[in-house]
């Protein structure tokens, strides 16, 4: 059955991330500005950040940082963005009005633009009790015009029924649903699983990690440089097994005369996912710009699809997935 293809929205999770994407300010803040307003101009209208993103003494950066640039676009071009947070659950952050401080201090961060507030991921896993009021709680600000939308984030299908029927009690409906989809994160589609679970709800599914943390770029291999630290670590156990599917997105992308980078993502929308890769070099929107120029023809998903399903290999899963 063909989907109508969503668009491409922009992740910022590396802005402000020393530990695995080696963030330097001095580097990395002017170009995030220019970033930002090239992927408008390409047709992003979705970024998305998390008040947990940011390490060290750069917590909360990646929001501030996005909060400055959308501040810094023409007025002209706000219309018809969506600016998406994601709240952490931590331990001390629990009750319906669990969430309350931590809203107004990204919404500071992100000069009083929100569009969508996030649960960033279950509980479900070690405190069940603290989920669901804090899930109310969000509930509770969407109903009172503080936020306009509410999303869940890194929830499985079944939770994600229990949620949709719960608030849609309330008269409130989940806008979104955000997991880990790729290539190489293929779980999504299994039968049961959040893609089917979405489409049936009527619930947007948002893919992070589009790109495998940069694996399906088409950049790396075994025979050059890996990133330093735990990507490097992941790329070089990752590579061998990968060979049969980086082979299959070479060839695609050369007929379709795109990046692989580009490839990967056209395959997330060819399913009705709508991708979000991190963004943080102006260069970097020629791959999102290219991926909404193409139409992935419905052979060339099944071509890819049974590549990935024979890989004996796999991006690990976020811990705090429920199911």
């Amino acid at each position: 059955m063909a989907v109508e293809a969503p668009g491409v929205g922009a992740g910022t999770w590396a802005w402000g991330n020393r530990f695995l994407w080696g963030y330097e300010p001095q580097r990395d803040d002017p170009v995030i500005e220019a970033t930002v307003a090239a992927a408008v101009a390409a047709g992003v209208r979705f970024f998305d950040s998390a008040d947990s993103y940011g390490t060290g003494a750069y917590a909360g950066r990646s929001e501030r940082l996005l909060g400055q640039a959308i501040a810094a676009l023409p007025p002209d071009q706000h219309h018809g963005l969506t600016v998406a947070t994601k709240l952490a659950p931590f331990p001390w952050r629990w009750g319906r009005r669990g969430f309350d401080r931590g809203l107004a201090a990204s919404r500071a961060r992100l000069q009083g633009r929100l569009d969508r507030v996030q649960l960033h991921w279950s509980t479900a896993r070690y405190a069940p009790w603290q989920e669901g009021p804090l899930l109310q709680g969000l509930g509770d600000l969407v109903e009172a015009g503080v936020v306009p939308e509410l999303g869940i984030s890194n929830m499985g299908p079944r939770r994600l029924r229990r949620w949709h029927g719960l608030l849609q009690q309330r008269g409130l409906r989940i806008s979104s649903l955000q997991v880990q989809f790729s290539l190489l994160a293929t779980e999504p589609l299994a039968p049961g699983g959040v893609l089917e679970v979405c489409r049936e709800l009527g619930i947007e599914l948002i893919a992070y990690s589009p790109l495998a943390l940069g694996l399906l770029s088409g950049r790396w291999s075994l025979d050059g440089p890996l990133p330093r630290g735990p990507r490097g670590a992941l790329f070089r156990r990752l590579l061998p097994a990968f060979k049969p599917l980086q082979a299959l997105m070479a060839e695609l992308a050369a007929c379709h005369q795109i990046s692989p980078a580009a490839l990967a993502l056209s395959w997330c929308r060819s399913h009705g996912a709508m991708p979000i890769p991190g963004l943080r070099r102006v260069e970097q929107v020629h791959a999102v710009r290219e991926a909404l120029g193409c139409s992935l023809p419905d052979d060339d998903r099944r071509r890819l699809d049974e590549v990935a399903a024979m890989l004996n290999v796999s991006m690990p899963a976020n811990p705090f997935s429920s199911s």
